[in-house]
């Protein structure tokens, strides 16, 4: 939804609370001591009663905003602006959007909503013909490493690994409207410690469904995919031929790339996991348009956070 639109639907702490309670009775109340989903609303509380139990469990409980004291309207203006534009936001921006006078729980806020969004997709397996190959991200160079002369290349200890898969099928005797050869799917975009062949067929076999095609180069972390049931088709890919033979993965590391160079400053190697969670659940949804907040706000009452 546009900036107008979301004025008029929340324009008070009040309206996005009501909102709240509406797409969480919807997807249901869990009882933390009986797990029973049969609950009474207790109005003059604000909470939910177990039916069986008896056991109160508050609006937040159990959500993304659990343990969270900033409030509703903060919570909701924070999911407008990650899904209102291509774009993102930082939380040093959000910050002085929001007037708020300190920086960590905006920080804390964007992340846990992050944080949602990788579990959202991570329920989802990957399918038909996979894209696949390995992307090196400019991250600061981690504490223990501070004091260690820094090394170049692939090794850089500024460098995270992350495995990408895309799904990518080719189109027989005609081109999408952006001239490839293929049609772009879904994606998943995964940091690992080390492109071993075991880490990488442990990955691929939790993301991806059994008996999928998969196109790659021929990487020694890709030798082990026969083994787990994948039709896999290593090449020997020269610089020339990438963009035809992998279009897409490669477009997708380049946004990515882009992404956090134009957001943010530096990228710490232990959240970049949070933000490429945000870049794939808005590249997975991107025809949603005005939907997208709602989606947002559904996945933000079905999980409880873990950030």
């Amino acid at each position: 939804m546009n900036l107008l639109n979301f004025i008029e639907q929340f324009p008070d702490e009040e309206s996005c609370m009501f909102k709240y309670k509406e797409v969480r009775d919807k997807v249901g109340v869990l009882c933390s001591v009986c797990e029973s989903k049969d609950h009474y609303w207790k109005s003059d509380k604000w909470q939910y009663e177990c039916k069986k139990c008896g056991k109160r469990t508050t609006l937040r409980s159990g959500t993304a905003m659990h343990g969270s004291r900033l409030s509703y309207r903060y919570w909701f203006i924070a999911m407008h602006l990650l899904t209102s534009t291509k774009k993102s936001f930082s939380a040093l921006e959000l910050q002085r959007q929001l007037g708020h006078n300190r920086y960590e729980p905006v920080w804390c806020m964007l992340h846990k909503l992050r944080e949602v969004m990788g579990r959202r997709d991570g329920e989802y397996e990957l399918s038909g013909v996979i894209e696949l190959d390995d992307g090196f991200f400019t991250t600061i160079k981690p504490e223990s490493e501070k004091d260690k002369p820094l090394k170049r290349g692939r090794g850089s200890q500024k460098k995270s690994k992350v495995l990408v898969m895309i799904e990518s099928v080719p189109v027989e005797g005609q081109t999408t409207k952006n001239g490839k050869q293929r049609k772009v799917g879904h994606i998943k975009m995964v940091v690992v410690d080390d492109l071993k062949a075991n880490t990488i067929t442990q990955i691929v076999e939790a993301n991806i469904a059994n008996n999928t095609v998969i196109d790659s180069d021929n990487s020694n972390s890709y030798v082990k995919l026969k083994d787990i049931g994948m039709e896999h088709k290593p090449e020997i890919i020269p610089k020339e031929k990438v963009n035809e033979m992998l279009p897409w993965v490669h477009i997708a590391i380049s946004n990515a790339k882009r992404l956090l160079l134009d957001i943010h400053h530096d990228v710490e190697p232990q959240y970049l996991q949070s933000y490429l969670n945000e870049f794939c659940y808005k590249y997975n949804r991107r025809y949603f348009g005005d939907k997208l907040f709602d989606r947002l706000l559904i996945a933000c009452v079905s999980y409880k956070n873990e950030f």
